[in-house]
């Protein structure tokens, strides 16, 4: 993705579907099915597929009943009974009407059919299924039956159907959904033709829906099955972000264990070099031996222990909200393995190699006024895109910017992020790094908000053209004194005044005097390299520029009015 091209907006529900369903060898097409991709004002979306059994006519009916009253039957009910209650009502009452039929219409005698049905709600994939239709996953390159087939083996014959007898035992499961699965509901027409590997290897071609069902559908028949045919193809193309209350569930059901050693292989990854062993955590390079290219990651794992664990939950749901519903190619990413794969909790981040800002600053030499504007203009345009969505960095320093091989670069660790409507600490509690907290934070005055996030932004790039703090480094517990930065000038004579101008706005101790947003100093930034700023800066006060000798000198004039006021009074 270029730079300056926004991200496309997360969290809605977007599928594509595909069906194909031919009668093969048969007289009659005893399949049907349908899927409801959703409408505006409905969440989620149903699909269903079903093969009818008991003569041509009577199992066609019963299949086109059963799919029909199951999408009709969940979306007629609140969505607040949930999935399995919505669904499974809908087939008790669908299977009774099924049975009484069969019984009482000659017509109709001894009609049933298999059901496969997904309903798809938030981030989850309710699964109902009766019979021996199936219903699969392709995820990452590796395909998963998600249905068991009701059916004796090596025997055409089903051991459970809709409206086969007048109670039916419906097998549920739920599963987490991902941006990218791809969805196969099929007749055993289909599956009873193919092998997996065959159907795997057509979900891999990541064709349209429409055309992976056709191909599909296709292959089966030319093997002589002799049955219906039909494919149902779902590209989950995004799905809903995740609410505060799921990813607290999801986190707080993963237990906090021993962070393991270098060497160890733990849920597909291979922790290959330790980056960092803290109090609180531990941080592996690794290889996602799972995934089909083998990606490169980063796994931080918690340290057992109360204040340890509350930490690292804090921090993975702050991450967790940030990166499922913010986009950009300048903030870090999180990547989310399916929940069933992690046996405990930690957090995994793509490797984007290079090295840290603060690497880079103290390797030196430092940037060229060009390369320096690049990282700069880079910075702003991810901090702006946090405060568009509300939240607030609170610890932007050149420790957490990653400067990639490739270029560009990425704003990381957001895990004490104050995000909206999510409880923050208390004044006194607010963390950051004391050199690049600005004034009202130290001060206890304020828990951080835009132009906080500016004064920290202001000194990393401080810090990226000369290496130093503008008000010197602070340490933690100390009461510092601020009054005018010192001048970039002093430590970089090669650069232009116009910069010096506007980094000194941007660490203003007085909230009020810096820029409004990080916008507005991107602006600033792009309107002197276009030689829009004035050459020289602004003129400062003595007051401004060194309070200290300001001070003296009216100390010492006041001493001088006094020492002349006395001579006055006693010379007279």
């Amino acid at each position: 993705m270029p730079p300056d091209r926004p991200a496309p907006p997360p969290g809605r529900l977007a599928l594509r579907a595909g069906l194909c369903s031919e009668r093969g060898a048969r007289a009659h097409n005893e399949d049907y099915a349908a899927a409801w991709l959703g409408e505006p004002g409905r969440k989620g979306a149903i699909a269903a597929l079903a093969d009818g059994v008991g003569g041509a006519r009577g199992g066609r009916v019963a299949a086109e009943l059963a799919v029909r009253g199951l999408i009709d039957g969940v979306l007629g009910q609140s969505e607040a009974l949930g999935p399995r209650r919505t669904a499974g009502r809908a087939i008790e009452a669908l299977n009774r009407w099924i049975h009484a039929k069969g019984q009482t219409d000659p017509a109709l005698a001894g009609m049933a059919c298999t059901l496969t049905a997904v309903v798809l709600r938030g981030r989850r994939v309710h699964v109902l299924h009766v019979g021996d239709s199936r219903l699969y996953r392709f995820r990452d390159g590796r395909l998963a039956r998600l249905t068991t087939d009701h059916a004796q083996r090596g025997a055409n014959l089903l051991t459970r159907a809709i409206g086969a007898v007048e109670s039916v035992r419906v097998d549920y499961a739920e599963e987490a959904a991902l941006p990218h699965d791809r969805l196969l509901l099929c007749s055993d027409g289909v599956h009873g033709g193919l092998s997996d590997a065959a159907i795997a290897a057509e979900l891999a071609r990541r064709g349209a829906p429409e055309d992976t069902a056709r191909r599909l559908v296709e292959a089966a028949l030319a093997t002589a099955v002799g049955d219906n045919a039909t494919a149902l193809v779902l590209d989950l193309l995004d799905l809903p972000v995740p609410d505060r209350a799921d990813l607290e569930a999801a986190i707080e059901a993963r237990p906090i264990l021993p962070p393991p050693k270098r060497g160890a292989m733990l849920d597909g990854y291979a922790l290959e070099e330790m980056l960092a062993d803290s109090r609180y955590s531990r941080v592996f390079r690794g290889r996602d031996t799972l995934s089909a290219e083998g990606r490169a990651v980063v796994l931080k794992f918690p340290k057992p222990g109360a204040a340890a664990e509350a930490s690292f939950r804090q921090a993975h749901l702050r991450e967790s909200w940030i990166a499922a519903r913010i986009r950009s190619p300048f903030l870090g990413e999180m990547l989310e393995p399916p929940p069933e794969r992690q046996s405990c909790l930690y957090a995994v981040l793509p490797d984007y190699g290079g090295e840290t800002l603060e690497r880079r600053i103290l390797r030196g030499p430092p940037p060229s006024l060009t390369a320096g504007i690049g990282i700069a203009t880079g910075l702003c345009k991810a901090v702006a895109a946090l405060h568009r969505a509300g939240v607030i960095h609170r610890d932007i320093k050149p420790d957490n910017v990653i400067l990639p091989p490739g270029g560009g670069l990425r704003l990381i660790d957001p895990g004490i992020a104050r995000l909206p409507r999510l409880e923050d600490s208390a004044p006194a509690d607010i963390p950051g790094t004391p050199s690049h907290m600005a004034p009202e934070l130290l001060a206890g005055t304020s828990q951080g908000d835009e132009r906080s996030d500016l004064y920290a932004l202001g000194v990393t790039l401080y810090r990226l053209f000369c290496g130093g703090y503008p008000y010197g480094e602070v340490e933690a517990f100390s009461r510092p004194r601020f009054g005018a930065p010192a001048s970039l000038l002093t430590r970089r004579p090669d650069l232009p005044a116009w910069l010096d101008e506007v980094l000194a706005r941007a660490v203003a101790a007085d909230p009020a005097e810096r820029f409004g947003d990080a916008v507005e100093l991107l602006f600033a930034l792009e309107r002197g390299m276009a030689g829009g700023a004035p050459a020289r800066p602004r003129p400062r006060s003595l007051h401004d520029r060194d309070p200290l000798l300001f001070w003296r000198m009216v100390s010492a004039a006041l001493a001088m009015l006094l020492l002349l006021s006395w001579a006055r009074l006693h010379g007279g």
